[in-house]
């Protein structure tokens, strides 16, 4: 949402200012300084990256535009799902949990909670790791390895995306800057004519550059930058259930090990105690807290 009013803010500063000067809007529309800078942009992304980290980019743009899902009450459900699923394997043994580990669509705890179900990666991960846990032959210790192992593919993985994105917003001013050329060689080309025309096509030349540097540091450039936070905000939920997985595995209690979990969050969107006491136990936590 704040992503979508920056790029209004960016638009509405731009354009007001230049209509303070007076400035002519329809110098600014040319089609045709578009179609060689977002052309090329389009020609490099493609030459640079296979379609599945296009496609993936296009994907993270438009969560850029939903926000991060990683708020303070997607936390508090997750510490909630975790005291559940810990309870259980707590009170039967942790191979009490083969069931739902093994069919999550069927599993009680499981399918309380929407939006882990949603979310095939999280659940893949929590599922693989208890998996694996329940081997009986994997130390915590191992367990913890392999788990950053799996984040640190599932990391590199996302980043992919950013980075292409962030290669076309750098390459962007050097195409706004070959408009601008192709534009001047239009204007010498016609330099014995009107000077009302030779202004126009100058005119068109300028807004080559001005698009290039203008959808580099006002759009694109600011977009990567948010997929980073998004991709970092990811990292620290993964993080998360990691602490509180392992700390189960190691044998610590299933409310334990969930505090494990809590306070691996960031503080901006870390549930009090008393907030996720209340989760865990059914009950509306007290105003206040």
């Amino acid at each position: 949402m704040f992503s979508i009013i920056g790029m209004v803010v960016v638009i509405g500063a731009i354009i007001g200012g230049y209509l303070m000067e007076k400035g002519n809007l329809k110098v600014l529309v040319q089609p045709a300084e578009l179609v060689i800078i977002g052309g090329a942009a389009l020609g490099t992304l493609l030459i640079a990256n296979p379609l599945p980290v296009v496609i993936k980019m296009i994907k993270m743009i438009l969560g850029v535009l939903g926000g991060d899902k990683f708020s303070k009450a997607r936390y508090t459900d997750t510490l909630k799902m975790l005291n559940d699923l810990f309870s259980r394997g707590r009170k039967g043994g942790i191979s009490s949990l083969e069931p739902d580990v093994e069919a999550p669509d069927k599993s009680e705890v499981f399918k309380k909670y929407d939006f882990i179900m949603k979310d095939h990666h999280v659940l893949d991960f929590i599922c693989d790791t208890l998996r694996m846990a329940m081997t009986g032959t994997v130390s915590h210790f191992d367990l913890d390895q392999m788990i950053e192992l799996d984040l640190e593919v599932h990391h590199h993985e996302v980043g992919a995306p950013i980075a292409a994105l962030s290669t076309v917003a750098d390459a962007l001013p050097g195409l706004g800057i070959v408009a601008a050329v192709l534009g001047v060689v239009i204007t010498m080309g016609a330099i014995g004519g009107p000077p009302a025309e030779i202004g126009h096509k100058v005119a068109a030349a300028l807004v080559g550059t001005f698009l290039g540097i203008l959808l580099c540091y006002g759009f694109l450039g600011p977009l990567a930058g948010m997929m980073t936070k998004l991709n970092d905000s990811e990292a620290q939920y993964y993080n998360c259930l990691r602490t509180g997985l392992i700390a189960f595995v190691r044998g610590a209690a299933p409310i334990l090990a969930v505090e494990f979990a809590r306070r691996s969050i960031p503080s901006a969107v870390r549930p009090s105690f008393k907030e996720m006491e209340a989760a865990c136990k059914g009950v509306k936590a007290e105003a206040g807290h």
